[in-house]
């Protein structure tokens, strides 16, 4: 997040859901805490510093749509404090985008926008995070 902005990456070729705008992310490395990965991967997907994470939603749902396998993904709401790095080869492009205006729901990959209508939730009316109830 940045001056009332989210950031996300258009998914590379070659990618599941390539073409599409996601919300930064990955697998963990061993030894690597959920925050250490949001730090690094937000940092290899886009070249952003970031600090003050909160965690916004644990997403275990296992009917997730377009997925090759059964992914559980930690949601964090982080400040984008500085560019200093660029993207590697999984954004094939990067752009802020104002929560009001977010490109179409099916240009957006898998569930990530569940995700970001809750970020949008949450800005609206705050309620203790992380959210742990289901959003379907």
């Amino acid at each position: 997040m940045k001056d009332n902005q989210i950031l996300l990456a258009r998914r590379a070729k070659g990618l599941l859901e390539a073409g599409k705008w996601c919300l930064l992310g990955g697998y963990a490395n061993r030894d690597e805490t959920t925050e250490e990965t949001g730090v690094r991967e937000s940092m290899e997907e886009s070249g952003w510093v970031v600090n003050n994470l909160r965690l916004l939603r644990i997403n275990d749902d296992p009917n997730r749509p377009h997925e090759d396998r059964q992914n559980i993904d930690f949601i964090y709401i982080a400040d984008a404090v500085e560019k200093t790095g660029e993207p590697d080869w999984e954004s094939a492009e990067l752009q802020w985008f104002s929560l009001d205006a977010l490109p179409p729901s099916d240009e957006i990959a898998f569930d990530h926008e569940d995700s970001i209508q809750l970020y949008k939730k949450y800005l609206a009316k705050e309620f203790p995070l992380p959210y742990l109830a289901k959003l379907r």
